[in-house]
């Protein structure tokens, strides 16, 4: 059992524990003896988001990944993906990222990428958090690099995979964050019209009223503005959600649905808050469809075990395994642009080819995730409830890894909101007990 690695790093308030300057010294540390151990010279890429904590955390890491020995190579500001790729292009023992992706600025968090550009497997994370339990005295001294040419290679990654967009009036919602820069730069030089919005990042507006998660105000710029389409990043750029010229929010099941179409795939890895529409549609077209439990490494462990190139879910989050090894916004957003030019039409005629089921989400702030997802009531509610839908209505309820939420999700043709409202309500019970 994990303490501080959850499914995407260690997230938390910065300035509290755990994300405090002196555990993040430690857990450098224990990052460092573990690729100390597993490398001769180890190197390890560093980069962060655009949040006022980011500074603060990146020395507190750097440093203890100094006094095991470690050469750190700064990046700066780059989205998550960027550092997975340069990472493996690099050939370095590791990449680490500081960013807590699509949550508010107050958070922050710390991810490992393996030299493959994978995000570390779970027994290395385990290993970690016992190498954290340890002293760690100075056993080397590491020295450190700006490398300054990080974005560069980064954006020439990513314009290799660009189709030609001349013509196309695009808004770019950049959430403040780590796509604030590259963003606009990427598409202006594969010949977008680019209208850029929420790109001043002050280390305190990151993913505020805005970016994938938000992206209510980008949707009514498009519509407003006569934009062909819009396209929204969380704040460390590894999901993407498009709005269509009519404003309505084409996110990741949609991408999923256009892209394999598009690319010939023979099956497609969603996760179980994948839409049943999604899943309806594609076995129409005789494409297989297999859930993996929510976050990007799980559906990446999927995807290797069915040999299969595709897979993502709702948020955006995305892995085309054939050019990346993780979910990147930049890389999606260009191979959706480009699926879209093969297979004819814009993101609206694409919206009404994949009708969805009804779908309600709801987070529900709890003391206490273990006792409650443990709860013998929650589990006999869930089942009433799928024996009400009768096949044609699905339930889930899991905890969030990143934030103290459970999230209750339930989809079916009639009465998803009543049902979600019950079971939110009895989440919010179970806790109180």
């Amino acid at each position: 059992m994990r303490r501080y690695f959850g499914t995407d790093g260690v997230r938390g308030e910065a300035g509290k524990p755990p994300l405090t300057p002196e555990f993040v010294l430690r857990l450098g540390q224990a990052a460092g003896a573990y690729f100390r151990a597993h490398s001769p010279k180890p190197v390890v890429l560093l980069a962060k988001d655009t949040r006022e904590s980011s500074d603060l955390l990146e020395a507190a890491l750097a440093a203890g990944l100094l006094s095991q020995g470690v050469r750190v190579e700064h990046l700066g500001v780059l989205p998550t993906p960027g550092v997975a790729y340069l990472t493996r292009h690099l050939k370095a023992t590791a990449g680490a990222m500081i960013s807590a992706s699509h949550n508010p600025y107050q958070d922050n968090g710390i991810k490992f990428f393996g030299p493959e550009g994978e995000k570390l497997p779970d027994e290395a994370e385990e290993e970690i958090e016992a190498l954290l339990e340890e002293v760690h005295p100075t056993r080397g001294i590491g020295t450190v690099g700006d490398f300054r040419e990080a974005e560069r290679m980064y954006l020439d990654f990513l314009l290799a995979h660009a189709p030609d967009l001349s013509g196309l009036k695009v808004g770019l919602d950049l959430a403040h964050g780590a796509t604030y820069r590259i963003g606009p730069r990427l598409f202006q030089r594969a010949g977008a019209e680019v209208m850029a919005f929420f790109n001043t990042p002050d280390g305190r507006n990151i993913n505020r009223g805005c970016g994938s998660t938000h992206p209510e105000a980008l949707s009514r710029f498009v519509v407003e503005l006569g934009l062909d389409l819009g396209i929204a990043f969380d704040g460390d750029g590894d999901r993407v959600q498009f709005i269509d010229r009519q404003g309505r929010l084409f996110h990741g099941d949609h991408i999923l649905y256009l892209t394999a179409l598009a690319y010939g795939e023979k099956g497609v890895v969603g996760t179980v808050m994948s839409n049943m529409g999604l899943e309806v549609a594609l076995k129409e077209r005789g494409l297989a469809f297999h859930r993996a439990q929510v976050g990007d490494r799980y559906v990446l462990e999927m995807l290797k075990e069915k040999d299969l190139h595709l897979g993502g879910e709702p948020s955006g989050h995305v892995i085309f395994l054939r050019h990346h090894t993780t979910g990147d916004g930049l890389l999606t957003a260009l191979l959706t642009l480009k699926a879209l030019k093969a297979l004819g039409g814009d993101l609206a005629d694409w919206y009404e080819a994949l009708p969805m089921y009804p779908q309600v989400l709801l987070n529900v702030r709890v003391e206490d995730k273990a006792k409650v997802m443990g709860h013998p009531r929650l589990k006999e509610a869930v089942q009433e409830a799928e024996r009400r839908f009768g096949g044609l209505g699905r339930v889930n309820v899991r905890p969030s890894g990143t934030e103290p939420v459970v999230r209750v999700m339930v989809e079916a043709k009639e009465g998803a909101e009543a049902v979600a409202q019950e079971l939110a309500h009895l989440v919010a019970a179970l806790d109180r007990e």
